[in-house]
Formats: C-alpha cells, structure tokens, sequence
C-alpha cells in the first residue's frame, strides 16, 4: 500500500504530523484546531466560531487531496469543555444537513492555545 502526504498552505501545518494521508482509498485528516492558516490564531471565541474554523480547515486539506466534505464518512471530535455540545451541534448542522457521516466525540485532555474543539476526518478519496 501506498501512501500520499497531504499538505496546503491554507490550514495551519505542524512539524508533528501532516495535515492529512492518502492511502487505501481514504483520506486521513489530522485533528484540526480553530486555528487561522496564516496567523496560528485562534479565530473566534465561541463554540461555533471553533467548530466553523476547524472544519473550513479540514475543508481545505480535504480539497488539497482532491476529496470534499461530502466524502467525510467518519469524524472525532474533542471538545474541552461537554457543555459546548449542543453549541458544536448547532454549527455541525449547517456542515452536515442531510446525511451526516459517523461520528464520535471526547472531552480535551489537554487545552492548547484556548482552543475549545479539534476535529479530525476521514473520508473517501
């Protein structure tokens, strides 16, 4: 099996981890934080602020690969805090309308930055 490294410059990149993988057909997208690609800023400081700016991230990789967010068929996110559940799922909606893909969901070990959520994807290639 192969694998491709997905990168692009307009999601915010680490020295840890690519942004996203291509292999077996899928595209692995690495959790992404509400991170400004340009600045490394947090953007917003609500739950839905953060939830929109992590998934316009995950967005971009997924267009980078030549995938969408139409092909997202598995997410995890973490929040840092479980009473911004229904907020995330007030933004997750306007993302996901009709057939949303799995998903699952855990509390923030650790809060970087002041992050409140990281998301991560994997979706069809």
């Amino acid at each position: 099996m192969t694998k491709q490294i997905i990168t692009t410059d307009k999601a915010p990149k680490s020295p840890a981890y690519s942004q996203a993988v291509k292999a077996a057909g899928l595209i692995f997208v690495s959790g992404q934080g509400p991170f400004d690609p340009l600045t490394g800023d947090v953007v917003g400081s609500t739950i839905q602020e953060h939830t929109r700016q992590c998934l316009k991230n995950v967005q971009a990789i997924l267009e980078a690969s030549g995938s969408s967010m139409e092909k997202v068929v598995s997410v995890t996110f973490i929040l840092a805090e479980p009473e911004d559940f229904a907020g995330l799922n007030e933004e997750w909606i306007k993302w996901f309308p009709k057939d949303p893909p799995a998903r699952q969901g855990a509390k923030l070990p650790i809060q970087a930055k002041g992050m409140k959520v990281s998301i991560a994807v994997i979706a069809e290639a």
